[in-house]
């Protein structure tokens, strides 16, 4: 399915912005609706709404980059700052799998507010012909948006219930992707399940990303009409013709640290063949689907562990040069997405005979989960995590919403069911904890 909007062309005004003062930057969020992209105190907010397309099935990536670089070719811009992430750009959420209903989508905020290591800026975009453009204006008019906003606090989470697929109907499917794995149809899967915090109340979507961003502060926030969550995945990053990436495969529940320590748990952790096996298979596909599209590519020999509150992770930084193409121009993060996603560390390896299996043994759609999340500019730089240790606000009749949070593992030939089970219950911990779960 496709949607794409026709309409007049858009005029954009990007302008430098004095910072906060000492404030953090998700002080500044406001409403529940607000766009997010942050990390470390940088990143991007957006406010209202200028334009957007949606895009399902196999040719979503294709269809919502054709749509974006006509929306930049007819655009109006003035831009000031000339950053990264300046002039036209747009929030974005993607599918995991080309079979989804769920629609991916770009979204072109009227307001967004940005900050990076060299300062801070302000962009509006408009497709009102009669708006003056200006950077007072544009204060004017996120002040307005943030008038209007509606911000819900209080709510408190009641109850925590089985998802779509249950803690049984999990383990009963990893035993299964065990099988196939031992009868050689692919060599690693990623297998997921779901479970339902129900509220009392609206979904405070502010103060739930906010804590986020304060309890998990290596990891990046993000919130795109209603998927919210603190990745610690990069998938993939473009500046200026750079690309890097974050991959993680191989965990180990904080939990371990507690009888073990933390030191003789993070050894264990490096010294597991389990996991390095794991480890190496998400870096090889990574790394081998990117190939073709760089003259150079950086990869660690080890890995290392990333400490996060709930969890450790094996990491790896990797960072290409993108080679010029026959225009003289390089890819763009849109261009990387189809060809990197999914990774090994959400899928599998080989990747679509991994896909397969897991449509087959999870047997429902994962939506947004385990799919790209981030921004893109009109130059083609942008940010994009994968969405992880998040979960996708259910709005109920009532008033009383839900929010339904995912979690998968890596399978290998010797995964036991039971501690890939517990180990999906530590990655949901960061929501849980944010949403005030029992």
């Amino acid at each position: 399915m496709i949607s794409i909007p026709q309409g007049p062309a858009l005029r954009v005004l990007t302008a430098p912005r004095a910072l906060a003062g000492s404030a953090p930057f998700l002080a500044e969020l406001a409403g529940d609706s607000t766009l997010v992209w942050a990390h470390h105190e940088r990143g991007m907010l957006g406010f209202g709404e200028a334009t957007r397309a949606l895009a399902s099935g196999p040719t979503r990536f294709a269809s919502l980059s054709a749509w974006f670089s006509e929306l930049a070719q007819n655009a109006q811009v003035t831009d000031v700052v000339g950053q990264p992430g300046t002039g036209l750009s747009a929030f974005a959420s993607f599918g995991f799998s080309r079979a989804s209903s769920f629609d991916s989508r770009l979204v072109v905020p009227e307001i967004q507010l940005g900050r990076n290591a060299d300062g801070a800026w302000i962009t509006w975009a408009t497709a009102d012909p009669a708006v003056q453009l200006s950077a007072e204006g544009a204060e004017a008019r996120l002040a307005e948006l943030v008038a209007d906003s509606v911000e819900s606090h209080g709510a408190r989470a009641t109850a925590v219930r089985p998802g779509r697929i249950t803690e049984e109907g999990f383990q009963a499917s990893v035993h299964a992707g065990v099988a196939r794995i031992r009868a050689g149809e692919v060599e690693k899967i990623v297998l997921a399940r779901d479970a339902v915090v129900q509220l009392d109340g609206p979904t405070p979507v502010a103060d739930t990303l906010r804590e986020l961003s304060v309890r998990y502060v290596d990891c990046w926030t993000y919130g795109v009409d209603g998927l919210i969550g603190a990745t610690p995945e990069m998938l993939i990053q473009v500046l200026d013709g750079t690309a890097r990436a974050r991959v993680l495969a191989g965990t180990l529940d904080r939990a371990a640290g507690a009888t073990a320590g933390d030191d003789a748990a993070t050894a264990s952790l490096v010294a597991d063949a389990k996991q390095r096996r794991e480890h190496q298979f998400a870096i090889d596909s990574f790394t081998e689907a990117l190939g073709p599209l760089v003259s150079s590519l950086e990869a660690p020999n080890e890995p290392f562990v990333l400490q996060l509150p709930n969890v450790w992770h094996l990491a790896s930084d990797v960072r290409a040069c993108l080679a010029p193409r026959p225009d003289g121009g390089t890819p763009g993060a849109l261009d990387l997405l189809e060809i990197v996603h999914p990774t090994a560390a959400v899928c599998g390896t080989p990747r679509t005979r991994a896909g397969e299996i897991i449509r087959e043994l999870e047997a429902v759609d994962r939506g947004a989960y385990a799919g790209p999340v981030g921004w893109v500019d009109a130059a083609g730089n942008g940010e994009f995590g994968i969405a992880l240790r998040g979960g996708m606000v259910e709005r109920g009749p009532d008033g009383a919403d839900a929010v339904r949070l995912w979690a998968g593992c890596g399978i290998v030939a010797d995964s036991e069911a039971p501690a890939e089970l517990a180990e999906t219950w530590a990655k949901m911990r960061p929501m849980l904890q944010a949403l005030g779960a029992p």
